[in-house]
């Protein structure tokens, strides 16, 4: 399988303007996925916590909704449609692997790739370090509040979008949100 794409480009919200056409045009796809796989792969790994299967979740999520976009109601912007697919997929993708009494653990090697801007062996290691450690502490707090960390903190999405996507109110989400932003700071206490 191949990684997903990565660009620098923001992400930027697509509205439904951008696909139009016939689905068919593999141009507007190839468009699609460039600009939000990445963010897709991201949001899946931080979920699931392996680098292949997050691959392979990016893979199933543009794939679903290829098969989906007539069910696309534009109600909400494309990368909040596409994230609720990715949450969705991941929450199944868990569910099956728990029916199966498969333990995932995060495997090493994802903090390997991560790019350094700096030279220093030590400053790569602190933030590989820091990274497994955000990990470890993201995956022992509850999903809801793992889930609305990454959608505010790495998404960077408003309260009403996260509200969108996990089906309850704004003013729920900044709630909860306080609660996990609490409990993260406790648990990264113990992590260290």
């Amino acid at each position: 399988m191949h990684s997903p794409v990565v660009s620098d480009e923001p992400v930027r919200a697509a509205g439904t303007d951008s696909l139009q056409a016939e689905p068919a045009e593999s141009g507007k796809w190839q468009a699609l996925y460039e600009q939000h796989s990445r963010y897709v792969y991201y949001l899946a790994l931080r979920m699931v916590g392996d680098a292949a299967l997050a691959e392979d979740i990016t893979h199933d999520v543009f794939l679903k909704a290829y098969a989906g976009l007539d069910r696309f109601r534009g109600q909400a912007s494309l990368r909040t449609w596409l994230y609720r697919i990715t949450i969705n997929h991941c929450h199944n993708v868990q569910r099956a692997w728990q029916r199966r009494n498969i333990i995932t653990t995060g495997d090493a090697q994802t903090w390997d790739t991560v790019a350094a801007n700096t030279d220093s062996p030590l400053r790569v290691l602190e933030i590989k370090e820091l990274g497994q450690r955000i990990q470890r502490t993201l995956d022992a707090l509850p999903d809801e509040y793992k889930l609305l960390l990454l959608l505010v903190a790495d998404e960077n999405l408003s309260y009403q979008e996260v509200a969108s996507l996990t089906e309850q109110s704004a003013d729920a989400v900044r709630g909860k949100l306080h609660r996990a932003r609490r409990a993260f700071a406790v648990e990264f206490q113990k992590q260290g």
